[in-house]
This record gives C-alpha cells, sequence and structure tokens, in this order.
C-alpha cells in the first residue's frame, strides 16, 4: 500500500463531523454502542472492554460555523466547548450513548454539567483525577472513580465488566500505544519522510476506529511512507507543546513545516501516549491503570505536578530525547492551564539554553500567515546561532 490512500481514508475521517464511521460501525452489530470523551486522558480500556466504542470528540475544527455554541458560554474562553455543544445541539453526536468529561480545566468540568441538562437521555460522565500521587491515597481514590466508571458503562451495556474483559482490553490498548511510540521514534527519527500533518491526520484516526484497526494503520502508514523518497530539507528540529487540549488547525501543523521547521515531538492528542509503557495484564486491571497514571504518564500542564522541581523535565526530556534545537509553545486562546504553565516553563528553558518562541491560536484560526512568518523566523534564528 501506498501513502497516498492511507491519509486519503485519514483526510476523510478528519472532515466527517457528522462520525459516519461511528454510525457504520454500530450498524455492523445490532446493540453496538458507542461513548464519546473530550481530550487529554480518560481510560479508553473500560470503554472497550464492555464492547462500546471509545470515540475522542477534538471540537469543529475550522469546518463548523458556531451560532448555538455561543449562547452558552461567555467570550473569554476557548473555542472547544462552544464547538463541542454546537456539534451535540446538531445531531452531529447523536450517534454516541455516552460522554466523559476528563479533569481538563473548569470549563470541561462546566461542560459536563451542561450535557446532563441538555442531553438526560445520555450517560454522562466526569472523570476525576488524582493529585495525591501515593499509590494508597490518590491511587485509592483513582481505583473508585474508574470502578464507579465500570459500572456506569457496564449497566449502559447490559451485562458486567469482567477483570478479564479489562485485562484483553489493556493488551489491546497496549499494542495501539507501542504503534504510536513507534511513529513517533520514526518521525523523530526522520521527520522528512514521516510530515507532521500525515502524522497528525494518522493519529486523529484514532479518535474514530476501533483501536485494532487503528494499530494497523498505524503500522500501514510507517511501512508505506518508509519506501517513498522524500527531500530532506535542512530544517529547524522543534518540539510544539500546549495543544494538549483544543487541537491545532491542520493548516497551523502544516503552516509550521511550511516555515522551515521540522515537528519532532508534539502533545497533540495526547490521549494516544498518556501512559508512557505497558500496563501489566495480570493482577488487578484497575489497580494496574492506576499505577500507569500516577507514576508512568506524560506530564502536561491539566496534571498536577507533585514536586516543584519536577515542572518542566517531561519537556526537557522532549526536546534532548529527540535532538530538538528549540520549542513553540503553541496554544489555544485562553487555555489557562497552558497558559498560567507557559512562562515556568519558558524560564526552565532559558536556563538551559533552548530556544523557543510561542503564539496563541483558535481551532478555527485564520491567522495562519503571521503564525508561518514567525514560525520562519524562530527556524531561521536557531540555524543562524547554532552555525555561529
Amino acid at each position: 500500500m501506498t501513502v497516498a490512500p492511507i491519509i486519503q481514508r485519514c483526510e476523510a475521517l478528519f472532515d466527517d463531523l457528522h462520525f459516519n464511521s461511528v454510525k457504520e460501525w454500530k450498524a455492523r452489530e445490532p446493540g453496538r454502542k458507542a461513548v464519546g470523551f473530550m481530550p487529554v486522558y480518560v481510560p479508553r480500556e473500560i470503554i472497550h472492554a464492555a464492547g462500546m466504542l471509545p470515540v475522542g470528540i477534538m471540537g469543529g475544527g475550522d469546518q463548523l460555523e458556531v451560532i448555538q455554541g455561543d449562547a452558552y458560554y461567555q467570550s473569554y474562553i476557548c473555542r472547544i466547548p462552544r464547538s463541542t455543544l454546537e456539534m451535540g445541539l446538531t445531531g452531529r453526536l447523536d450517534c454516541l450513548d455516552g460522554m466523559l468529561f476528563p479533569s481538563i480545566c473548569d470549563v470541561i468540568r462546566n461542560l459536563s454539567g451542561m450535557w446532563q441538562i441538555l442531553f438526560k437521555d445520555k450517560y454522562v460522565r466526569y472523570i476525576d483525577v488524582p493529585q495525591n500521587y501515593q499509590d494508597n491515597v490518590g491511587g485509592e481514590f483513582y481505583i473508585e472513580e474508574m470502578q464507579v466508571l465500570r459500572e456506569g458503562l457496564g449497566q449502559l451495556a447490559g451485562r458486567p465488566i469482567t477483570d478479564d474483559d479489562l485485562r484483553r482490553s489493556i493488551a489491546v490498548y497496549n499494542e495501539n500505544r507501542r504503534a504510536v511510540q513507534e511513529l513517533y521514534r520514526y518521525r523523530a527519527l526522520k521527520p522528512w519522510q514521516a510530515l507532521s500533518y500525515e502524522v497528525y491526520l494518522v493519529l486523529r484516526a484514532g479518535m474514530v476506529l476501533p483501536p485494532e484497526e487503528h494499530t494497523q494503520l498505524v503500522r500501514d502508514y510507517i511501512a508505506a511512507v518508509d519506501t517513498e523518497k522524500r527531500p530532506q530539507r535542512d530544517n529547524a528540529r522543534i518540539v510544539v507543546t500546549g495543544a494538549f487540549c483544543e487541537q491545532p488547525p491542520l493548516g497551523l501543523i502544516k503552516s509550521i513545516e511550511m516555515a522551515g521547521c521540522y515537528i519532532v515531538d508534539d502533545d497533540f492528542m495526547l490521549v494516544l501516549r498518556w501512559l508512557l509503557d505497558d500496563v501489566p495484564v495480570t493482577g488487578d486491571p484497575l489497580e494496574e491503570l492506576s499505577k500507569a497514571f500516577l507514576h508512568r504518564s506524560a506530564s502536561t500542564a491539566s496534571k498536577y505536578d507533585v514536586k516543584k522541581e519536577d515542572k518542566g523535565q517531561y519537556l526537557l526530556h522532549q526536546v534532548k530525547s529527540n535532538g530538538a534545537e528549540g520549542v513553540i509553545f503553541a496554544a489555544p486562546s485562553f487555555c489557562d492551564p497552558a497558559l498560567l504553565e507557559r512562562p515556568m516553563l519558558q524560564d526552565i528553558l532559558a536556563k538551559q539554553k533552548v530556544p523557543y518562541t510561542a503564539f496563541k491560536y483558535a481551532e478555527n484560526t485564520g491567522q495562519m500567515a503571521p503564525i508561518r512568518e514567525q514560525a520562519g523566523t524562530f527556524a531561521d534564528s536557531i540555524k543562524l546561532w547554532s552555525a555561529a
């Protein structure tokens, strides 16, 4: 298989705000259910173990005009809750039997309450996570939260979710994470081969496809792109951070690359890489998921840092392990977690003499030209000063 049909398929899934692939998946077997989730992290293994399809809801992007959604929120917040409400109120999310709202920020917490009021026939759950990372404190809390979710989804499915169901699903997602990690390693090694906008589209496909199918898609892309001969340019190697929730427009990712930057790491759709290694499939499955979250998960602005000295270490590791030459802070406008954390991370990068630049965007932004000019100037400065 060549790259073109893979990317065409991913583009079709990306553009489909009516989630026809989810409807088709449900129609293949009567009684199937799908549960949506907002960005960052939810334990998708529990949804999968219930025989349901986890569906990532990443906002409406730049294809959706928000009209009704604006009536529910003030103007000085990010766009993703407004576009998500717009999709719900216009029937685009009717194929979902439930919605999960992870602990990202106050806005998403409020959105979960709105969803309960507006869609009374749907299963709705706010997914809280621990701020204490001791197994016997925060770990126990998180296990209880997952158990409540397990029971709720079991009722929705009409059957209990067994430990063996969970272990099988954990194994499926371990394999999916390995494939995604392989893709990220390949891109860091050969960023001119695996273009970041293509990588992003392949990842986005995982928000609507069953994980088994997505794992194969990722590996098909790696195999296909490695057979193509693509030009290698003297671009600056950069890490993009701050885009963990409201996703950047596809045009923004293309603009960064066209400006002379190779993206060698990022925090797009962090749910796919939140857990950093395999979750053991022996022992108590909820306990193992809890330990993975507490001790072996990614760092992001919406996750509490227990130790002050841990701040910025994950980002520095991203820079050093991927041979990055600089960092681009790209955060949605009014994203309090990302924008409040940014000065602290910039201070850490400055002390380590890592170049950085920063801008804000919205999922429907039309300001690509200034962003491309800023990214281009940043790439030029890296090349100029690194050569000096």
